[in-house]
């Protein structure tokens, strides 16, 4: 399928597609569609108020977010990918505040990420603004094929602290035979994220928040990112530390996703 791309509702033209070509203020959400339909719109919408309001003092109303995103699946195949990207002229490098806020969406084809398991290097970093899902982060793709020269799959972060905070383009979860434990650290909290947690609750497994540093990671029963597209992908090595085989753990997050049920914007 080709990608269809979306401004403010309607088929963007190359000269209004030229100029996001280089911008490097804006920030966005990205979700897989199946049915037209999206697991955690709430939380999509969430993650665009909040981004909206610290990057330009205000958001689109949800209402209006939502319209837009019915518009692109209208005119794309019933099972997409779908990114939601906000931004404003005037753009970076100016002080001018934000006269109107531009959505734009793009789909193209759906996605359900690799299929692991994953050997990832460790990398200290801390992404700028880490609660937002900005654009124009060069770290992430640099540290990836830093990663693949070395003879891994990707790159997990760690703090000044020394502590796990996320990975690339993907969150981390850990598992220590009976709970699912989530690192703590400052990190951009996923919409896949959010969902496993709260269904995770639903579904009466334990969970918590703690800190996890490379030091750890032989004490660990299993490991796994996600992101959105996909809830787990199995983790089998950390550094030189392996992570061992954890089936259930997997099962259980892929069986917490699942839960969450499909919205029409």
């Amino acid at each position: 399928m080709t990608t269809l791309a979306h401004r403010n509702g309607r088929a963007a033209t190359a000269g209004e597609l030229a100029p996001l070509a280089f911008a490097g203020y804006a920030h966005f959400t990205a979700m897989q569609v199946r049915g037209g339909r999206i697991r955690g719109l709430d939380l999509h919408l969430e993650r665009l108020r909040f981004a909206s309001v610290e990057l330009f003092g205000r958001a689109l109303p949800d209402d209006r977010v939502r319209s837009l995103l019915r518009a692109a699946l209208e005119a794309s195949p019933p099972d997409v990918s779908l990114t939601a990207t906000v931004h404003a002229a005037p753009g970076e490098f100016t002080a001018g505040e934000a006269a109107e806020l531009d959505v734009l969406v793009r789909t193209g084809p759906p996605a359900s990420g690799p299929s692991g398991p994953l050997a990832l290097t460790t990398v200290e970093y801390e992404r700028v603004l880490p609660a937002v899902k900005h654009v124009g982060e060069v770290a992430k793709t640099y540290f990836m094929r830093r990663a693949v020269r070395d003879g891994f799959d990707d790159a997990a972060f760690v703090d000044r602290r020394g502590r796990f905070s996320e990975a690339t383009i993907w969150n981390l979860a850990f598992w220590d035979g009976d709970a699912v434990v989530w690192p703590d650290a400052a990190m951009l909290v996923g919409t896949t994220m959010g969902i496993v947690r709260r269904r995770l609750d639903g579904l009466g497994v334990p969970q918590r928040v703690q800190e996890v540093t490379p030091a750890d990671v032989p004490d660990l029963a299993g490991a796994a990112v996600m992101n959105s597209w996909t809830p787990g992908v199995a983790v089998h090595r950390i550094g030189s530390a392996p992570v061992p085989e954890a089936p259930r753990f997997l099962e259980l997050l892929h069986a917490a996703y699942q839960a969450e049920p499909l919205i029409e914007p």
